[in-house]
């Protein structure tokens, strides 16, 4: 067992996603700065999250097998997000209502399982965000942490916004920093399976980076870079951007200077 590396792993999962309830606890307190920083960290993430991705851990990937091989493990990664985000909308939909803006005014059934819902996808994705943690700091200094700073900015708003719609269901606060503190536990939980499980899947390392590679393009384009669309203003359109490009140059910048 290497303990500086698993505690790199664990101490870098806590800060991706544990610390990031920061922004959901912002929203409990102080909610109009919350959504007002929140498209701010949405653009920043996707920025960071295409960093990692394109200038991490795809070449981290492409050292250990050939193109021919990475290239359908990121698509693979790109449909397996897509096909979770489905399943769990259709289970949203089919046992809690199309709409949760009006969740708490149905039957009590209702808001639990839209709740459960959310936290439950968070949970799996929080999970898949360790995983991917420990496989990028086993690659890698400057991919370990590229990744770290990726799910650590995709977290934020993503919290902010699970945070939203439980405060919206009507849960008092103290149960909606629970349910969250719950669900960002999965991150440091996926990343301590994924270091013990690294002596016999260390040779399947490049399909494993090049799927989270995947499972990161895909947040960042259809999940966050729509949220930047319909709710931004025009007129901070050139903010947004500025975030963007400051999250990949962030990305960038760890390459640089922990280049080994």
């Amino acid at each position: 067992m290497n303990l500086h590396m698993f505690a790199q792993i664990f101490l870098a999962s806590l800060f991706g996603s544990v610390c990031a309830l920061v922004g959901g606890t912002l929203l409990l307190w102080r909610e109009q700065f919350a959504r007002r920083i929140s498209l701010v960290l949405v653009s920043f993430a996707i920025g960071s999250l295409t960093g990692a991705a394109f200038l991490e851990l795809i070449p981290e990937a492409l050292d250990g097998a050939p193109y021919a091989v990475v290239a359908p493990w990121v698509v693979v990664g790109i449909f397996a997000i897509f096909l979770f985000e489905k399943a769990v909308h259709w289970y949203h939909v089919h046992e809690g209502g199309e709409d949760h803006a009006h969740a708490k005014n149905e039957h009590p059934r209702s808001r639990e399982v839209v709740s459960a819902a959310v936290i439950f996808g968070d949970s799996i994705h929080n999970f898949i965000d360790g995983l991917a943690i420990a496989l990028a700091w086993a690659a890698g200094t400057e991919a370990g942490i590229a990744t770290t700073l990726a799910v650590f900015f995709h977290e934020v708003p993503q919290e902010i916004g699970d945070f939203g719609i439980l405060v919206h269901l009507g849960y008092s606060r103290a149960k909606v920093f629970f349910y969250n503190m719950f669900s960002a536990l999965a991150t440091p939980v996926g990343a301590t399976i994924g270091y013990f499980l690294l002596p016999s899947i260390e040779q399947y390392s490049p399909y494993f980076l090049a799927f989270a590679a995947g499972s990161f393009l895909y947040i960042a384009i259809s999940d966050l870079l729509p949220e930047l669309h319909h709710h931004a203003s025009r007129r901070n359109d050139a903010v947004h951007l500025f975030a963007i490009v400051l999250g990949v140059l962030s990305v960038a910048a760890v390459g640089v200077w922990f280049h080994e």
